[in-house]
């Protein structure tokens, strides 16, 4: 039975940090099955899920993972994943908000409280920061990617997010 894992790994962006990283896999034989790999400031962040059929895998990947922060500068950490239990398959169909406004503090959490209180599961979220051309103000983008219980009404959904749109001074869209 194949055990499956999560890396996540950061570091000053530079040539090769993938190569480092994955190298550590490769070496192991495991199989990488799903990737996130982005710049944030100037570090270069990757999050691998991956899998392997080796036993005690574990500790080499821990032990090659603090090799890498004392070779290399990059500090990576290794989680195992439960066996994923089967849980019954609701109903629902997905959606992405669109925010924009002028950055504050609070414009992540607030958004994704009121998806968590509605039990809204997010399944993707990017942001960045921006000048504005016009007055070189900094504006928020972000844009998250949800699934929404089947019996939620999108007008309804869509009303809500119209006064936390107010109350945070931004706007949002709901692409169906």
């Amino acid at each position: 039975m194949n055990s499956r894992f999560i890396m996540t790994a950061f570091g000053k962006d530079r040539v090769g940090i993938v190569a480092d990283v994955t190298r550590i896999l490769f070496e192991h034989n495991c199989n990488l099955e799903d990737t996130s790999m982005t710049m944030l400031a100037d570090e270069f962040t990757l999050n691998l899920l991956f899998s392997s059929k080796q036993q005690s895998i574990e500790e080499l990947l821990i032990k090659d993972c603090r090799r890498l922060e004392m070779d290399k500068g990059i500090s990576a950490f290794v989680r195992p994943l439960q066996q994923k239990s089967e849980q019954p398959s609701q109903s629902s169909r997905s959606c992405t908000l669109h925010i924009e406004g002028l950055d504050q503090a609070g414009i992540v959490y607030r958004c994704s409280q009121f998806l968590a209180e509605r039990a809204f599961s997010i399944i993707d979220l990017k942001s960045t920061t921006r000048l504005s051309p016009e007055s070189g103000s900094a504006i928020y983008q972000m844009h998250i990617h949800i699934q929404v219980p089947q019996e939620t009404s999108l007008d309804q959904l869509e009303q809500e997010l119209d006064s936390i749109a107010d109350e945070l001074h931004v706007d949002i869209r709901m692409e169906r």
